[in-house]
């Protein structure tokens, strides 16, 4: 972990995204390192860290859930029997409490390393943050994340447009993270310049007023709402089981109001409802509330510095020298001995008896019976079809395929890279941007391969 941490802490992004959660909620749980900072790794001792396992990795502070058709009340019996029934309760005390509202904005800079051959300039991020509402308001966390794609997220964005047009940083990202109690909305600058930090503010304040006053493209807040909602009857989630992102998406309402266990997975509904708000001036308010008028937010600037590493790595050795020379020689021994005593449990095998607890899958637990597809051939648009039909949630997909036999071994490599700016340049019809907001409309999203 300690090695892990410090590959983390040298990532320019990971500083700086560590430093928005932190700046954002000083006075909570968000105000540490979950990971432990590299420069005080050192100093945990093997006592508290079995103190912190046995107070918060303990039954009375979990979350269990059961997924799929099964006997409820057998499964619950099962538990009690051979888990819960073998622990006493305990108060592990380990509420995620609220961050005080800033009463004005706050500013806060670090620094990464480079390596001496690297340029300084154009290599600083800037990030303005905002801290928004709570994350058991759905209505409101929905909103943002629609507000996301239309101020920042989608080609040729507002925020994004008109901070690349001023020339404050090469790549603008940031955007609305709901993975909190308090979520928070963060627009980044990155390849910028510390300087140009005012020019910063400035821009993305005059951009907000201008879209608060002539209104959001209703075509575009359609769109958006429409890519969220794809997504969530869609749940892709790729080699995850469904069951396992359905708990932690449980989690994110569940550990801070008992009673709300299924909130995210109530979204629907809500989508609905912000579709009667387009055109309301709703959204628009949103921007001027937590946006514009909003001093719950920061300032971080991450510069970069040449020789911080040494420095750091100098200044540890330093103390750890230190530490050494306190130590008698008896306490160096032991450490030694300890030292050795754990190597060797490391390397002990694990015995047969243990190893064979470790859940098998065996062929006799595969189901037999099949479930085919059912082809058969139709036409689309007057064009031949493969069609066959399966339960999908009530979403359609079309696959197209194009013949590039004639192709000659020139034309080639410019084939395989069709597929990465389809979709992202302008057509005889629509500029880019269009064109995305009539993707999202229509679809769940249009993507190319060779």
């Amino acid at each position: 972990v300690y090695n892990e941490m410090k590959g983390a802490f040298s990532s320019p992004e990971d500083v700086l995204d560590r430093l928005i959660l932190n700046s954002l909620h000083p006075d909570t749980n968000y105000g540490f390192e979950s990971g432990g900072d590299p420069e005080d790794i050192p100093s945990l001792t093997y006592e508290n860290y079995l103190n912190f396992h046995r107070r918060f990795y303990h039954p009375s502070n979990s979350y269990l859930y059961l997924y799929g058709d099964m006997d409820i009340a057998e499964k619950l019996e099962w538990l009690d029997r051979e888990y819960l029934s073998k622990y006493d309760a305990i108060s592990p005390d380990s509420e995620i409490p609220c961050q005080e509202p800033f009463s004005a904005r706050r500013e806060l800079s670090s620094t990464y390393n480079i390596a001496s051959t690297e340029e300084e300039e154009d290599n600083a991020y800037l990030a303005l943050n905002f801290s928004v509402g709570e994350v058991t308001d759905l209505k409101l966390v929905t909103a943002f994340d629609i507000l996301d794609y239309a101020l920042l997220s989608r080609p040729g964005a507002p925020l994004k447009q008109a901070l690349l047009d001023a020339g404050i940083g090469k790549d603008i990202m940031g955007g609305f993270d709901a993975g909190i109690r308090q979520p928070m909305f963060s627009i980044v600058a990155k390849n910028a310049n510390a300087e140009q930090k005012d020019m910063f503010l400035s821009v993305i304040e005059e951009t907000l007023q201008k879209e608060a006053k002539k209104g959001l493209s209703e075509k575009t807040l359609l769109a958006a709402i429409n890519s969220s909602e794809f997504r969530f009857r869609e749940a892709d989630f790729g080699s995850y089981p469904k069951g396992l992102i359905y708990g932690l998406d449980m989690l994110e309402s569940w550990i801070y109001d008992e009673k709300l266990p299924f909130l995210m997975l109530e979204v629907l509904p809500v989508y609905a409802e912000l579709r009667k708000e387009i055109g309301t001036g709703y959204f628009e308010d949103l921007i001027r509330t937590w946006l514009l008028e909003n001093p719950f937010s920061t300032l971080v600037t991450v510069s970069p510095e040449k020789g911080l590493l040494e420095r750091k790595e100098e200044a540890q050795r330093e103390r750890l020298s230190a530490y050494k020379e306190s130590l008698s020689e008896e306490e160096i021994k032991g450490l030694i001995e300890s030292t050795r005593e754990l190597k060797a449990y490391q390397d002990e095998p694990s015995p047969e008896e243990e190893l064979e607890k470790i859940p098998m899958l065996r062929r006799e637990d595969i189901e037999k019976k099949i479930r085919p597809l059912q082809n058969r051939e139709g036409t689309i648009g007057g064009e031949p079809a493969v069609i066959h039909e399966m339960f999908t949630n009530g979403i359609a997909y079309i696959r197209l395929l194009f013949d590039t036999a004639d192709l000659t071994e020139k034309e080639l490599p410019y084939a395989g890279l069709l597929p990465a700016v389809l979709g992202y340049m302008d057509t005889e019809g629509l500029s880019f941007t269009e064109l995305s907001d009539e993707i999202n409309l229509y679809t769940g999203g249009i993507g190319g391969s060779l």
